[in-house]
Parts: C-alpha cells; structure tokens; sequence
C-alpha cells in the first residue's frame, strides 16, 4: 500500500519537542500505514503553504483557547485546497514539557488520525463513484487512442495516396498545358485577305491563283492548301513566310517592268540626199502601152 504523508503545522519550537515526544509512543506506519513527514513550526500564512503544499494529510495543532481556534481556522482557509485532507488537532495548554501531560498529547494526536480516517470513509462513495468514472473515462480514452492510432495508420496511407495522386495530377496537368499550348499553336484556316492585310495593311490583295502558283513552285503543295479565298497550313509560319515570298516576287516584278520602257525609233544618218538615176524615159501619162514598147526599143537601138 501507499504509504500517506503527513505534516503536523504548530505554533512554536516548544511544541516541536511536545508533538515529537507524543509520537515517540506510536506505531504510526504499522498501525495506520503513514510517516510524519514533517513538523512545521510557524504562524506565518506563506510558509505554512509552502511546507505543507502536496501533503496526504495536513494536522493543524494549535492551542484549544480561542487565539488557537482562530489561528487554526484561518490557515484550515488558507491551505484546504492545497493538501488533500486538513484535520484539526487541539494541544493541552502549557508548552513547558515538563508541565505536558504526553500521553493526553499522544492520545490527541490518534483520534485526530481516526477522525481523519473516518472522515475519508465519509467521501469514499463519492471516491468510488468518481474512481468509477475515472475508469470509464479511462476506457473511453483508450478506446479513442486506438482509434486514434488506426486513424493516424489511415491518414498516412492516404496522405501517401494523395501525394501519389497529386503527383500524376501535376503529370497531367503539366501535359494538358503542352497539349493545349500545340493546339493553340494549330492554324485554322484564314481568309487570304485577312492573312495578306494582318502582313501587308498597305498593299493590294493579290489574286488567289498567284498565291496558288507559289505554294506549288514553291513546293509547299500537301503543307499549304489555298482555295475558296482561304489559306491553311499547321504551321502559321508557313503561311507568313509564303505571302512575305510572295510579296517579295511581285515587288520584284513590278519594279523590273517599270525599268523596261519601249525604246523610241532609231532617226536616220544625216547626209546628201541620194541623186536619182538619170533616165531618159519621160513619163507621160498620155502615151499607150504599144507607144512606150515603141519608144523603149529606139532606145535600145541607140
């Protein structure tokens, strides 16, 4: 068994030597299971709740007049809730030793522990009922500490499922991002105006047969498909890099015809006039075929 500690609280050095000589004649461990741990001489309210706090069982012994009732009374206030039991014990007048009746001392000092007994035997239903409830609570909390445990066991599975979780999340996440960034890098197809006007705000819209041409000289046919007034491709890139090749050749070509102008005609050498040949047929108007025929034989005979 526990053994129950107890301190005996009295006025004065003189009553140290009264309370330890009554004690002499008892045997308090065998017949009642406690120690006195201490006799505590002093009136001093601070020092009497600093030598008797965590004690089992407190016996204030002071004088029975009515100064030592009141001194009693007033430290019972003081240190009642500091120890566990308090018990009033009330010493012979006279502090002169020699003077002391002891065995009126001792005989005091056990009925005061009785009376304590007894009085802890008043409270034990109450302690019972409460040890009762103590075990109760006892059980219920150590049933929520095993719960506690399996839950604890849960919560890191599924903290290891959720970080696993969240990890392929993140995986996903980051692919759903690259998939969409592709997509959004995807083409659609695009009105030709928009495209040549989005490049080249300034300049005329050229024909859709000349953009045509250029994808198939170009040898983008399969990767660049024009039609219908609209222009489509995978990649954007292509489409910029087509109408700026396109653009590039009908600058080219409109600033080579300006350089080409027609040439005017070429004026002849200056210089004497050619003498016409000298002949002696006269035209005459007048004159009959068979006359001319005529005429030009007399002249050959000549």
């Amino acid at each position: 068994m526990t053994i129950v500690d107890v301190r005996i609280l009295v006025e004065g050095a003189s009553d140290v030597e009264v309370v330890s000589k009554a004690l002499q004649g008892l045997a308090l461990g065998s017949e009642y299971n406690i120690t006195i741990s201490a006799i505590i001489p002093t009136t001093n309210v601070e020092i009497a709740k600093s030598a008797a706090a965590g004690a089992d069982l407190l016996i204030i012994a002071t004088d029975a007049d009515r100064v030592g009732r009141d001194l009693a009374e007033r430290l019972y206030n003081e240190l009642n809730e500091m120890v566990g039991h308090v018990e009033r014990m009330k010493l012979p007048l006279g502090h002169d030793l020699e003077h002391v009746d002891v065995e009126l001392v001792r005989k005091e000092l056990r009925n005061t522990l009785v009376r304590a007994g007894l009085k802890s035997l008043q409270v034990l239903p109450g302690y019972m009922e409460i040890r009762k409830e103590l075990l109760d609570v006892k059980g219920k909390y150590d049933q929520l500490a095993n719960d506690y445990e399996a839950l604890y066991k849960e919560h890191e599975e599924l903290q290891k499922k959720y970080e696993e979780l969240h990890a392929e999340y993140t995986r996903l996440r980051s692919e759903n991002e690259g998939l969409r960034e592709l997509l959004d890098k995807k083409s659609r197809p695009v009105k030709i105006e928009d495209a040549w006007k989005g490049l080249f705000p300034a300049e005329p819209v050229p024909e859709e047969r000349i953009i045509a041409i250029a994808v198939e000289k170009l040898g983008l046919a399969g990767k660049i498909i024009v039609g219908q007034g609209y222009i489509f491709a995978e990649d954007e890139s292509l489409i910029e890099e087509l109408l700026k090749t396109v653009y590039l050749s009908l600058a080219v070509k409109e600033e080579l015809e300006g350089k080409e102008e027609p040439k005017p005609p070429k004026p002849p050498e200056e210089g004497p006039a050619p003498e016409p040949e000298e002949t002696n047929i006269v035209e005459n108007p007048e004159l009959k075929p068979d006359e001319i025929e005529r005429l030009l034989k007399g002249v050959g005979d000549e």
